[in-house]
């Protein structure tokens, strides 16, 4: 079983991957040509900041952060899933109206 010293630096592990992975998964489909593969990207962008998210909060709970930077980094990593939702769905209406996800676009 881990000691402290280890699952701290796991759960940093997991922070750090996390964190990269959402502007990745930007960059990776950036160049797409296919507009559809570019949504794709953007889509799974805010899952993992909100990965992020949780990994900070665990971080919190296991008094490896404070509250402060916690909700600190928590309203930076809300702010960037709305600005993604909303990129999102201005992407969507490039796409025909019957290929569209959201109805409202």
């Amino acid at each position: 079983m881990a000691g402290g010293r280890e699952k701290r630096y796991e759960l940093g592990s997991q922070a750090r991957r996390s964190s990269n992975s959402a502007p990745a998964q930007l960059a990776e489909k950036h160049s797409d040509r296919h507009l559809r593969n570019k949504i794709e990207g953007v889509n799974r962008a805010p899952g993992e900041a909100l990965a992020t998210a949780h990994h900070l909060y665990m971080a919190v709970r296991k008094k490896y952060l404070t509250q402060d930077a916690y909700e600190a980094f928590r309203d930076r990593y809300q702010e960037c899933v709305r600005m993604l939702n909303g990129l999102e769905r201005k992407l969507e209406t490039q796409l025909p109206i019957e290929a569209r996800r959201f109805s409202d676009t």
